[in-house]
């Protein structure tokens, strides 16, 4: 998904919460979606994780503790967060927020199932480059 354009309008709300390690927005009519840190990093749209093509993703681990330390809009289409482990690359637009709220569930089993093709688990340590994209529409 382009980062440069928009559809969806902005959340109403927007709060971090630093000691849950979430993500919470609040859209308009209503829809509230909590997304915790981990799955924002793992999921991150910046070409380290998702890469330029097919096939070209690179399956993120060792990222549970991983906090947002800073988060810089990004026009009026979106985000952009600094992560703890010094990812700050991935331009978070209001349409890919969305899909990872609404596909929250599908995307863990998604990212566990990846890692268990790969013979990691969530805590490894970073691992040399392996599938691992996040259903990026």
């Amino acid at each position: 998904m382009a980062a440069t354009t928009a559809s969806r309008a902005p959340p109403e709300s927007l709060t971090l919460h630093a000691r849950s390690r979430v993500l919470e927005l609040a859209w308009p009519g209503g829809a509230v979606h909590r997304l915790p840190f981990e799955l924002l990093r793992v999921c991150s749209p910046s070409a380290e994780v998702q890469g330029h093509g097919p096939g070209q993703e690179t399956l993120q681990t060792g990222k549970r503790e991983v906090a947002i330390t800073a988060l810089a809009p990004v026009g009026n289409y979106g985000v952009q967060p600094t992560f703890s482990d010094g990812h700050d690359s991935g331009i978070f637009t209001w349409d890919y927020l969305h899909h990872l709220g609404s596909r929250q569930d599908e995307l863990w089993r998604d990212y566990e199932a990846r890692l268990a093709a790969a013979g990691l688990d969530r805590d490894a340590p970073m691992a040399p480059k392996a599938g691992g994209a996040c259903g990026h529409p």
